[in-house]
């Protein structure tokens, strides 16, 4: 681990590996994540170059960047999902509350309830909305006996901006669902595990407007109980929905910091040039 402290960190900024400088704190409070000196190949392939960034409870986090500029990739480092991946390997440090997540005694089953993940496309289990639900908190052993277990649904539900929606079908299936309320169901059920960490890979990309709105203001309602990551290829999305914003480019992060600085008075041309249009 590296051994500059976080105030060290905010003073001196980190060089990437093409010389910008950009803050790889997440702002105030101690970070919930820390990734140091982070690289990801896919055999001989590198996708992740040399990333360094710490992830808080008290801010929404998105990536941004080109498609193929590696930030899904960096995503799913954070809760080991490339290693489902053979070719995959991944270096550097990664920390949740200051435990390496790629220590050999890490239960990664443990940790991926620990830190949630929301795909794309909305993913429920062919199973009831209450099981959908259930599921995890029954096989993490989070409740002990039917009571516990039915506010558990309700409040993962509620949490989730669903409850009033789907509370007198609990027993349809989760896949008759709307596209956005199987989505908002896939958050509820990573709620239900009681995460500290939920990352969300273009949660909204498959949406309509209207249920796109509906998970950017279930993102406001949660932030600060769970550190949040979103990654999004949607600037305006990232705008409104998130405090800190990381720029990727060529598996890189060229540069992180305060959401409104990002869009409006960012350091580096690269980021200037994507913000603005000219590639992407």
């Amino acid at each position: 681990m590296d051994d500059m402290t976080s105030g060290d960190i905010q003073e001196s900024g980190v060089s990437s590996a093409e010389g910008a400088s950009q803050s790889i704190s997440a702002g105030d409070g101690p970070p919930k994540m820390t990734t140091r000196n982070v690289n990801v190949f896919y055999g001989e392939k590198q996708a992740i170059d040399n990333v360094s960034i710490d992830v808080n409870m008290d801010n929404v986090t998105a990536f941004i960047g080109p498609s193929g500029c590696g930030k899904s990739t960096f995503l799913r480092c954070l809760n080991r999902m490339n290693d489902t991946i053979p070719i995959a390997k991944v270096t550097g440090d990664i920390t949740l509350e200051g435990e390496d997540i790629y220590a050999p005694q890490m239960d990664v089953v443990q940790l991926r309830a620990r830190v949630g993940m929301v795909f794309q496309k909305p993913n429920p289990f062919p199973k009831s909305i209450y099981d959908n639900i259930a599921y995890g908190p029954r096989i993490h052993g989070l409740a002990s006996g039917k009571d516990e277990l039915d506010h558990i649904v309700e409040t993962s539900l509620q949490r989730a901006g669903l409850w009033n929606e789907v509370k007198d079908r609990l027993q349809d299936s989760g896949t008759a669902l709307s596209g956005g309320q199987q989505q908002r169901l896939c958050i509820a059920r990573a709620i239900a595990v009681d995460p500290e960490v939920i990352l969300m890979d273009e949660p909204c990309s498959a949406l309509d407007p209207i249920a796109t709105a509906k998970i950017e203001e279930l993102i406001h309602e949660i932030r600060g109980k769970y550190a949040i990551v979103i990654v999004t290829h949607n600037m305006q999305q990232a705008a409104r929905v998130s405090q800190r914003t990381a720029f990727f480019h060529l598996g890189t992060l060229v540069e992180y910091g305060v959401t409104t600085d990002i869009f409006t008075n960012p350091t580096e041309e690269r980021t200037r040039d994507y913000i603005t249009g000219r590639y992407g």
